[in-house]
């Protein structure tokens, strides 16, 4: 009464799972997220920076054009800059000249910070299904 059983095509499906969710490809799908994430920052970022003179929207940037991924315990960081010696000022505010007045921040890096992280969800969701379905293909 017994039954043959081919184990072949599990055999399969494991080791593809394996490959697919492996210590190097996770590693990797979230160093692409952390990527993606600070390139629509740092889009953002540069399009409510103030336009004035046009320079600080032109000075920010990630080192050397290369979005670098750095993994601290269970974080992955990225970091946007921006070289102008003004930036800071602009962002948070700052005293006039004589310390007669007030000038009001424009606070556009954490207006773009809070858009990104209201979207993070929504896109983070979107890249582990595709990530996912590699696997059960």
């Amino acid at each position: 009464m017994g039954k043959n059983v081919d184990y072949k095509q599990f055999e399969q499906f494991k080791k593809k799972l394996e490959k697919t969710l492996s210590d190097e490809s996770r590693q990797k799908f979230m160093e692409d997220c952390a990527k993606e994430l600070a390139a629509r920052l740092l889009s953002r970022v540069i399009k409510l920076s103030p336009t004035k003179t046009s320079a600080l929207k032109k000075q920010w940037s990630i080192d050397n054009k290369i979005i670098n991924v750095e993994k601290v315990g269970g974080t992955y960081h990225c970091t946007i800059f921006n070289s102008i010696d003004y930036a800071s000022y602009v962002n948070y505010g700052h005293r006039t000249r004589g310390h007669g007045g007030w000038v009001d921040g424009q606070f556009f890096l954490e207006i773009s910070e809070n858009e990104v992280n209201a979207l993070a969800p929504a896109l983070l969701e979107k890249r582990l299904m595709e990530y996912m379905k590699e696997a059960f293909k």
